[in-house]
């Protein structure tokens, strides 16, 4: 006798009657875009390998190249020429230093009047390296000290004019004692 689970007899579905569906095949577009894309990534794979090996050989002749030119170069010549850069800069530094009182004393003797003369002058740096100025003088009068005050005043180089000691002399002259402090750069030297 047969075993009960297998049916002895089956009757065959109806196919339903319902709208078909229609389903479009991608996988052949998918695979024909995957190996153009395979192909677009091995043509670069090969271009990057021989950009490598170019650039490679590329070194290879700049290191040959600097080799030969670092094997040119005599000691003696490029010591002298550090010694030189040496002294240039050193110089430099000293001429920036350097106090050269010749800008203060055209600029005197364009900023006062004509009518104000001085009869002594001293120039000094404080412990700040700030110059500072002390002098004895004479007015023609005392509106030729004022303008002379008031030229001071609008250059702006020399700065805090304190006139002091103020007389008058016997011939309406007037005599003064001049403190100020001067800027940096009036006293500064420059070719």
């Amino acid at each position: 006798m047969l075993p009960p689970t297998i049916p002895t007899s089956f009757v065959p579905h109806t196919p339903s009657t319902g709208a078909r569906r229609s389903y479009t095949d991608y996988t052949g577009v998918l695979g024909a875009l995957a190996y153009l894309l395979l192909g677009i990534v091995f043509v670069l794979a090969i271009g990057v390998f021989l950009y490598g090996r170019m650039l490679t050989n590329t070194l290879a002749t700049k290191d040959a190249a600097l080799d030969e030119a670092v094997k040119g170069i005599d000691v003696v010549t490029v010591e002298s020429f550090v010694r030189l850069r040496d002294r240039l800069s050193e110089g430099a530094k000293l001429l920036g230093g350097h106090v050269a009182f010749s800008v203060f004393f055209s600029s005197l003797e364009k900023i006062l009047p004509v009518s104000v003369r001085f009869s002594s002058i001293h120039l000094s740096l404080d412990s700040n390296g700030a110059p500072k100025l002390e002098g004895t003088g004479v007015a023609k009068s005392f509106n030729a000290l004022a303008a002379a005050s008031t030229a001071f005043a609008t250059d702006g180089r020399i700065k805090g004019a304190i006139f002091s000691n103020i007389s008058i002399n016997k011939d309406g002259s007037v005599s003064f004692v001049l403190s100020a402090s001067l800027d940096q750069r009036i006293i500064a030297f420059s070719p």
